[in-house]
């Protein structure tokens, strides 16, 4: 399975990103040597993935979310919290 994930930074940014293993990624970005934009952000919450049975379907996700709006990405976060 491959996932789209959210992170919110300490700066309350946002950071969207795929991978196969989001534990592992969660552990990768918040040890500092995760992306780039995520290293000076830290500390950081995970708080919203998708899960997809292609790499294709997650990255193409994942392309939508990044264009989104903060206002529309804080909504699909809500509403997966529910």
């Amino acid at each position: 399975m491959y996932y789209v994930y959210i992170l919110k930074c300490c700066d309350k940014t946002l950071y969207c990103g795929y991978t196969n293993d989001v534990e592992k990624r969660f552990e990768t970005h918040q040890s500092g040597k995760g992306a780039k934009y995520t290293r000076g952000r830290l500390p950081l919450e995970l708080v919203y993935t998708e899960e997809f049975e292609t790499k294709s379907e997650a990255m193409k996700r994942e392309c939508e979310i990044k264009k989104m709006s903060r206002e529309k990405k804080m909504e699909i976060i809500e509403k997966q919290r529910g």
